[in-house]
């Protein structure tokens, strides 16, 4: 009885100490400003100093197994929503020339890590210091994709073409060495006519994507507080898939990473990601990294000389393996974040710990082999990290607010796109006019000729992919069949210019039902008119290049749930106006905002405008 009583007593105490430290973590880096360390390797090393190679405080208990087994399943399930599936869409034109596809610069970076790491590994057994091929070239291979995406997360550069290059290549390399290792654990455990048992579970994604897309608009209509039924779909997906990945033989975060992808394919609201990173980052998920530390036991392994002198060979191997990733990475960035993105896919640990407990059940590798290994993982892990967080800078096209598209080459369009592009904005200006072309060819950087301007000139272009495409051309029937064209086929905001007074009241209407914003120059005109006659001191702000009526759309999660009181430079700026859902809300000191939101503000100094725009437009 006592004895019970004690050993309920010390998990109860392993149980608090993790949770405190989950707690304290963050709030002692940010104290002291430990930026170039990411979370995820902080707690990792905090683990360690916890765990069996430290002060052995924590104890890995039923309870805490169970609380790090669902972080690492909703790390890999929130890893699978982080994915654009835009990016696989191909590109042509000569915006595509411009920078090539994240999606193919992944893949290259990948079987060049492939091919590297299979000669490491031949050259090891060779040396005759590690005799299996095939699972050297799985550790070699693998990256920590948990590890990459909170540290990019944490950059705030995950939607950037490079952020979403280094996740991709992070995703082959957790993906891929995970199906190895199942056939690798077929192979070796003589049930070779299971392998082909792993595609089930990407058969059952496939038919859950299709069964739940048709009921998912209507699903986002009737959930409310009490039901939340988008987190109950994500936790059906996530058990449906772990489980059926597990009664194949494949690993669990395989179904995890699949159920993330079929979540995001069924386009759920911000809102769903935004609970859904809560429940996995606020609580699930810091469990797990510190409980991969707390497990570690390098104790014996720092006094073994053979697992001593195999460590810096193993730890060269690993960066050895991924410096392919450079060359390829160079192709579209820059020489120093090529440097750092290749770092960062270095890092590896996940998956290193069951290839080991799979290779050593089958007794195909020493216990000095593993721990080697394994601490040649924690090495690289808490480096690679750090590398990249003191290396990367933002380049000139990560800092790119928006892209916008405008269609018309004119004086009206024309003044327009030159104040955009000066306000850090990606604008590309289309003409059909070769006169207009010529004329102000030598104003704008990028401007593009065109024999003929309809749908399918501007797929070929590349120019239906922006964020928002303005047609200004003074063909209010063309412009309206190109507006409803364009809306069709994806584009997220399309603003279209209807000159007749007649034209533009009729299609009106039509237009905005679909969703398309209508500029018409006659009642611009008349509305500016009646502003100056009415109400002078308004219209003074709206033009004055001091105090401004101002918008911004909050893409920034670090800011979504927080009441306006709570906003940086409160005291600067002044919110009329806030936008959401199509409605207009009066914004009071607790009203709290939401991803998504248009918020309208006046502010006197545009050093303060600019700070925060950048702040709420960042995307991450």
């Amino acid at each position: 009885m006592i004895l019970a009583t004690g050993m309920a007593a010390s998990q109860s105490l392993s149980m608090f100490i993790v949770i405190l430290a989950a707690l304290v973590i963050p709030i002692i880096m940010a104290r002291f400003k430990i930026t170039g360390v990411p979370t995820a390797v902080a707690e990792i090393i905090v683990g360690i100093i916890l765990g069996q190679s430290g002060l052995r405080l924590v104890s890995p208990t039923t309870n805490l197994n169970l609380l790090s087994s669902v972080g690492v399943i909703i790390l890999m399930f929130l890893s699978g929503m982080e994915i654009d599936f835009s990016l696989f869409r191909p590109q042509s034109g000569k915006q595509a020339e411009k920078t090539m596809s994240p999606v193919k610069l992944a893949v290259e970076a990948f079987v060049l890590s492939l091919v590297v790491s299979l000669v490491l590994a031949w050259g090891l057994a060779k040396l005759g210091l590690f005799n299996d091929i095939f699972l050297a070239t799985i550790i070699f291979t693998t990256t920590a994709l948990g590890v990459v995406i909170a540290t990019l997360k944490e950059k705030e550069i995950l939607s950037k073409p490079i952020g979403q290059t280094i996740l991709l290549t992070a995703v082959l390399g957790e993906i891929i060495p995970m199906v190895l290792l199942s056939v690798y654990a077929s192979v070796m455990g003589g049930d070779v006519a299971r392998i082909w048992l792993i595609v089930i579970p990407l058969v059952v994604a496939v038919i859950l994507l299709h069964r739940f897309h048709r009921y998912f608009g209507w699903f986002k209509r009737i959930t409310k507080d009490t039901t939340q039924l988008d987190i109950r779909l994500a936790v059906f997906l996530i058990f449906t898939l772990v489980l059926v990945a597990e009664s194949v033989g494949a690993e669990n975060i395989l179904g995890a990473f699949l159920a993330g992808m079929v979540m995001k394919l069924l386009e759920p609201h911000e809102s769903t990601q935004d609970k859904l990173t809560s429940i996995g980052y606020g609580f699930f998920i810091p469990v797990f990294f510190i409980m991969t530390g707390a497990k570690l036991s390098l104790r014996e392994l720092l006094v073994n000389p053979h697992a001593l002198m195999l460590i810096p060979i193993l730890v060269l191997g690993l960066v050895v393996a991924k410096l392919g990733t450079f060359m390829v990475y160079r192709q579209s960035f820059d020489g120093r974040n090529s440097f750092a993105g290749t770092f960062l896919t270095v890092t590896t640990i996940t998956l290193v710990l069951p290839s080991l407990e799979v290779a050593r059940n089958l007794k195909a590798i020493s216990q000095t082999q593993s721990d080697a290994f394994v601490l040649a993982a924690v090495i690289v892990c808490i480096i690679a990290p750090v590398v990249f967080n003191s290396t990367f800078r933002l380049a000139k096209e990560d800092q790119i607010k928006q892209r916008v598209v405008i269609i018309g080459a004119n004086v009206m369009t024309v003044p327009i796109a030159q104040q955009l592009t000066k306000d850090w904005n990606d604008v590309r200006v289309v003409t059909d006019s070769q006169e207009n072309y010529h004329t102000y060819n030598s104003e704008l950087k990028d401007i593009y000729f065109l024999e003929k301007i309809d749908l399918d000139t501007l797929r070929q272009g590349g120019f239906l992919k922006t964020d928002i495409l303005v047609i200004g051309q003074r063909h209010d029937e063309r412009n309206r069949h190109l507006a409803i064209g364009a809306k069709e086929a994806g584009v997220e905001r399309v603003i279209v210019n209807q000159s007749s007074l007649q034209v533009a009241n009729e299609a009106k209407q039509e237009l905005e039902q679909q969703g398309i914003e209508v500029f018409n120059t006659y009642n611009v005109e008349s509305s500016v008119l009646r502003a100056l006659i009415e109400s002078p001191s308004i219209m003074h702000m709206l033009t004055s290049t001091e105090a401004g009526l101002f918008e911004v759309k909050l893409q920034n999660h670090r800011y979504s749930g927080i009441q306006l009181m709570d906003i940086p430079m409160i005291d600067q700026i002044t919110i009329s106006r806030i936008r959401r859902n199509g409605a207009w809300l009066t914004p009071h000191g607790t009203t709290v905002i939401e991803y998504g939101d248009r918020i309208i503000f006046t502010a006197k100094e545009s050093a303060v405008v600019n700070r925060l725009r950048e702040e709420f437009s960042r995307a991450n």
